[in-house]
């Protein structure tokens, strides 16, 4: 199959190699711009990027946004070096645990989702060629576009190409599990994967354990380096804090109105996926945690809050201002998603066996692993969700409708009813593509979302502000 690339694909560069080129200007720009620097900045810049960075670096939260920039920037740079180190460079699902390859010295993690996502909100077309390209390979498009495209990007042989593939996501997403597979056989790559089992009860956990410490075994063998105790435990104290940094913010978001930025809920599981466990997702955490406090101090809102929506599912990639800023601007907070549903636990450090668990326990609770697949597609799902929206004070959920998960889809509907009956709150059930444009567009889905607000979510804010303390 790698011989049907024509040769004006072959002109075309890969996904990950254009979305790098982008982010190495990253770090030629200072740590703070003004306003005018800013849209000076964005005037030169294409439309989709310029929606992007306008996004990141709105002036509630520009010093948070430049420092998630550079942190994804040192994030592909070390991906593009790690061969002239010596180092593996494995590709692996948002699902996979970064803190557990970073404990490694001779492995560098890339994640499929995360490349997709950068590629949609910072190239020209988006990620639509690469999506277009597997498609014209027979691939279905039942397959989820969170991966596809980066994936039909590796497809056309002009992209990087891994020494492995490391997933979680067999047992909790088909879809995701096959496209990475494809590439693994038709690149003739090794996998390592962590096969969630059947059952979620206790023997279904010990029996996930044991998947999780045989993956830990053969990729020592592949990487030809067994785990360092004390550079583990190193890595897994930053996981820790990053962990209490988590739930420092989760707090702030009870606050009403709401202080936390929209679009920190992207910031917190793109770090989850990328840097959790290193000084970078420290840093970040922290600013953001500073951020929203000097956000409550000076009572800079966007605007009167109106809706405190949980989305159930997903956000939409393909325009961070359309989505995040304009959620704002109408008085819509985003308080989280299944993404932010990884509830992370603090893991003892005391010794390697103690480390393994609670990183095996990491892993059943990453996102869609935790809800996902086994003995229910809904239970556990229904159960967080409903979590999230009494915890976080939310009067609605919205499910994205992302067009490739035909898990959610099956379920969607027994999921609103039950929200409705356990939390009281309704469900706006939108239809659309989270990393494709062209199935709904943006306007399409602020029409839906600004009729359900105006037409069947109360007018008047639910309770009184909490006072900090």
């Amino acid at each position: 199959m790698r011989e049907m690339a024509t040769q004006a694909d072959k002109e075309i560069p890969g996904l990950f190699d254009r979305a790098y080129a982008l982010f190495t200007l990253v770090n030629s720009l200072p740590d703070e711009m003004s306003d005018e620097e800013i849209a000076g900045l964005l005037h030169v810049l294409p439309a989709d990027i310029r929606s992007t960075l306008s996004s990141i670096l709105h002036r509630r939260h520009r010093r948070a946004g430049m420092l998630f920039l550079k942190m994804i920037a040192a994030w592909l740079e070390e991906a593009v070096g790690a061969r002239q180190r010596g180092q593996k460079l494995l590709l692996g699902t948002f699902n996979y645990l970064p803190e557990f390859i970073h404990a490694f010295r001779g492995a560098v993690l890339l994640t499929s989702e995360v490349i997709t996502t950068l590629g949609v909100v910072s190239l020209e077309g988006q990620g639509e060629r690469y999506w277009d390209y597997a498609m014209g390979l027979g691939i279905p498009d039942f397959l989820c576009s969170a991966n596809t495209i980066a994936l039909g990007s590796v497809l056309t042989g002009c992209d990087i190409i891994p020494d492995g593939i490391v997933q979680s996501a067999p047992g909790a997403c088909d879809a995701n599990s096959k496209i990475h597979e494809f590439v693994a056989r038709e690149y003739d790559i090794p996998q390592f994967f962590i096969e969630k089992p059947n059952y979620t009860d206790r023997r279904g956990r010990e029996q996930y354990q044991k998947n999780f410490l045989a993956c830990v075994r053969q990729l020592e063998g592949f990487i030809g380096e067994e785990l360092d105790e004390e550079r583990l435990r190193e890595v897994l104290e930053k996981s820790n804090r990053c962990t209490e940094l988590f739930y420092e913010l989760w707090d702030l978001r009870k606050f009403v109105p709401c202080p936390v930025p929209n679009i920190f809920s992207l910031f917190t599981f793109a770090t989850r996926f990328t840097m959790w466990g290193r000084d970078e997702g420290i840093r970040l955490f922290t600013t953001m945690v500073e951020t929203v406090k000097e956000i409550m101090e000076k009572d800079d809102y966007v605007a009167p809050e109106r809706a405190r929506t949980v989305w159930t599912y997903l956000p939409y990639f393909f325009d961070f201002s359309g989505f995040f800023n304009w959620l704002e601007e109408q008085g819509v907070v985003y308080l989280n998603d299944v993404l932010t549903a990884c509830f992370p636990t603090i893991i003892d450090t005391t010794d390697m066996q103690s480390m393994l668990r609670g990183l095996a326990e990491s892993a059943w609770n990453m996102p869609m692993t935790r809800q996902m697949g086994g003995d229910s597609m809904m239970i556990r799902w229904l159960d967080d969700i409903v979590h999230c929206v009494n915890d976080l004070g939310a009067n609605a959920a919205v499910y994205c409708g992302h067009h490739s998960c035909k898990q959610t889809w099956s379920v969607v509907a027994a999921v609103r009813n039950e929200i409705q009956k356990r939390a009281g709150v309704p469900t706006l059930c939108l239809q659309g593509d989270s990393w494709i444009r062209r199935m709904t567009p943006m306007s399409v889905l602020q029409e839906e979302i600004s009729s359900f607000v105006d037409n069947v979510l109360a007018r008047k804010p639910r309770g009184a502000r909490r006072k900090a303390e």
